[in-house]
């Protein structure tokens, strides 16, 4: 896209490739999810480079033009973290600008809470998207808790036995189970039996959303076919490790200004107790400089790209209180 420039930096023992646009102002970090890119935050990119912001937004490891590490060990929170902090220190060095401006989006979102907790000293504040904090809980392991609620065909039960997934999106190719993932804007939970991944047969005509053109279909199609899809289901398949890991965090808060927001059509949103959780006081309660959590009529789980201009208006907002 015009302006935005790519680079490749060597951070925590592996390549990283970064779209960058705006050579002065302060840094914003932009963090994409699943199955995602540094491409979801094109109209951020250019939006916040304009109104004075440096954004910066890596494919995240795994993913893209960044190296994807074999085994399903190297990509834990702590990898994950480790890379930014790198990318950080490589880019925006501490004696320079020692905090910078976050934003994530679902496990960006969920990789910007770690960073948060792990190194509140690199953030100045956090704007996430779509999953609020989840803080460690031992009586609740991950993926059985998942399983006990949705079933065997939950997305996330589904994805963590190496191999399995992989060999499923091959069939139907993995560029079409990728668009397929990313045009889900349904309240309703992912499942996906197998035989019948998405509910209907793989020569379907897609139906993308409106906010995805045939261009950007392309590039995401391109690029996991380019790369597969293993190094992105990898962070689902460490959801267990991450909540063993992270036990030493228990009953710790997140202790950086905070502004999160999410629409009513997330699947996240319609989670048993999540909507309380962010709405009656739970979510407050783990992030004490929350600011507001804006509930989003009318729109799904990606929403900086279903209204990016109301985001893009959100995040200057909030950003613009800190310098």
């Amino acid at each position: 896209m015009e302006g935005i420039q790519h680079r490749t930096v060597s951070v925590n023992g592996i390549n990283m490739h970064v779209a960058e646009k705006g050579e002065q102002g302060p840094l914003i970090l932009f963090l994409h999810g699943f199955p995602d890119l540094w491409y979801s935050w094109r109209h951020q990119i250019t939006a916040l480079a304009a109104l004075g912001y440096r954004a910066l937004a890596p494919d995240l490891r795994g993913y893209g033009g960044t190296d994807a590490p074999d085994s399903v060990s190297d990509y834990t929170c702590f990898h994950v973290v480790g890379d930014l902090i790198a990318l950080l220190d490589a880019v925006s060095p501490p004696e320079k600008e020692d905090k910078v401006f976050v934003v994530g989006h679902d496990w960006g979102a969920i990789i910007a809470w770690y960073l948060c907790l792990f190194r509140p000293d690199r953030v100045k504040a956090l704007f996430n998207l779509s999953v609020p904090f989840i803080p460690y809980n031992p009586r609740f392991k991950p993926v059985e808790t998942w399983k006990a609620f949705f079933g065997n065909d939950h997305y996330i039960v589904r994805f963590q036995e190496p191999g399995v997934m992989e060999a499923e999106f091959a069939e139907i190719g993995v560029g079409r189970a990728v668009l397929e993932l990313l045009s889900y804007r349904v309240p309703d939970p992912l499942l996906l039996p197998k035989g019948n991944l998405f509910g209907h047969p793989p020569d379907t005509p897609l139906d993308l959303p409106p906010w995805m053109s045939q261009q950007d279909a392309d590039y995401y199609a391109t690029q996991f076919e380019k790369t597969g899809i293993t190094g992105a289901l990898n962070y689902y398949r460490n959801f267990d490790r991450n909540w063993e890991l992270t036990a030493a965090w228990w009953k710790s808060e997140i202790k950086v200004p905070v502004k999160f927001a999410i629409g009513d059509l997330d699947l996240v949103y319609t989670m048993p107790g999540m909507k309380d959780y962010i709405e009656k006081g739970g979510f407050k309660r783990d992030v004490p400089m929350l600011e507001e959590a804006i509930v989003m009529k009318g729109v799904s789980h990606w929403i900086h790209q279903q209204i990016p201009d109301q985001i893009n208006q959100l995040l200057f907002d909030f950003f613009s209180k800190f310098h």
